[in-house]
């Protein structure tokens, strides 16, 4: 025993030396302050072959393969995501399919290894951590992924079980899911007979199960009747109320507006805008948008538009296409059919939109959040 305590007090004092000349130090993990739910630092990934279902068609362009080897096919999903959601609120990713929400999602709950970069959930890196992390998390994947042999008590029960619930508290909790989810009645057959929508909502009550702290629901509306969604955005905000953090994927406008505290606005795997749904709002110049298209444009026609009262700014989208950002809305008419008939020009067709998270986009990349 004295030389087995002898050899390891050696060993200890030489790691020291080691440590002190070459300047290495013990590996410690890296927390984040518990006040941060989700933070992300640099968050890259760049897929060499076709992306898992659930992460999207990203749109990134492509890398360049190393000199020497057989170039593969590089498609960059995310680009330097830096993001963070506190706890207790709900915060929304919105931007078209392939921006790179599902692939955000899908590392944070350590179902895709990022490229680059680092993600922590509550303080725990993801990937260095990886159980505790989950133990924190439920998630909603795009689309259902039950488990058709099972009925949908069954379900909500084995994921109780999974997440160490007991016996009694386990029955509890899925007699109030169900019933909360309206599908008491169907609780007892096999999901395979659900439709979409019941599917749905059964997907969302499962994650909810074990009560976790931070909810991931990627495009959970998708396919919903207007009445079931309403539904669905009832029981997220109850589920926020009791103090849970929710991040959802969504590019619909609506919903982002009408559900998230926070948002950011992610394209081509950068976050092009963040901040409060009315921040982001206004931020937009003057607030109204007319995208006006003409038989032709020119110069001087851009020139007659820009110097109109209230105009903020002006760009042409296209051959015969123009946007318009100005403080007024259809009052601007009038005065915008006299500059383009003093540019010998004709107004076909106009379409005005008031203040929202579509302009926004349209304002930052020059498109439509549904092209």
């Amino acid at each position: 025993m004295a030389f087995v305590f002898a050899l390891w007090v050696s060993c200890v004092t030489e790691v020291s030396v080691a440590i002190a000349e070459f300047g290495f130090a013990p590996y410690t993990p890296i927390t984040q302050p518990m006040d941060s739910a989700i933070r992300t630092r640099e968050l890259r990934k760049v897929y060499t072959s076709a992306p898992p279902m659930g992460a999207g068609r990203p749109a990134g362009p492509p890398g360049r393969p190393q000199k020497g080897k057989e170039p593969k096919p590089q498609i960059v999903a995310l680009n330097g995501i830096d993001l963070d959601v506190t706890a207790g609120e709900i915060f929304g990713l919105l931007g078209p399919n392939g921006a790179g929400k599902s692939t955000t999602v899908g590392i944070l709950t350590t179902r895709v290894r990022p490229t680059g970069g680092t993600a922590w959930i509550a303080g725990h890196d993801v990937w260095r951590d990886q159980t505790a992390a989950k133990r924190l998390i439920g998630v909603v994947a795009q689309r259902p992924n039950l488990d058709f042999s099972l009925t949908a008590r069954e379900i909500l029960l084995y994921h109780g079980a999974y997440f160490g619930l007991g016996s009694r508290e386990r029955q509890q909790r899925a007699n109030e899911l169900l019933e909360r989810f309206k599908l008491s009645d169907r609780g007892d057959q096999l999901v395979r007979g659900f439709s979409g929508g019941m599917m749905q909502r059964m997907s969302i009550a499962r994650a909810m199960m074990h009560d976790p702290q931070v909810l991931f629901l990627d495009e959970p509306s998708v396919g919903l009747d207007p009445q079931t969604r309403l539904l669905l955005w009832e029981i997220i905000r109850e589920y926020n109320q009791k103090g849970r953090t929710i991040l959802l994927t969504t590019h619909n406008m609506e919903e982002a507006d009408a559900l998230c505290q926070r948002l950011a606005i992610i394209d081509h795997g950068r976050i092009i805008a963040s901040g409060t749904p009315r921040e982001l709002k206004a931020s937009i110049p003057g607030g109204y948008v007319l995208r006006l298209r003409f038989n032709q444009q020119s110069e001087p026609l851009q020139q007659r538009l820009s110097a109109l009262p209230g105009v903020t700014e002006v760009r042409s989208s296209g051959d015969s296409a123009i946007d318009v950002y100005a403080s007024r809305g259809g009052a601007l008419i009038p005065e915008i059919v006299s500059a383009a008939a003093a540019s010998s020009a004709e107004l076909v067709d106009v379409h005005i939109s008031e203040p929202s998270l579509e302009n926004l986009f349209l304002h930052h990349t020059g498109r439509s959040l549904r092209e």
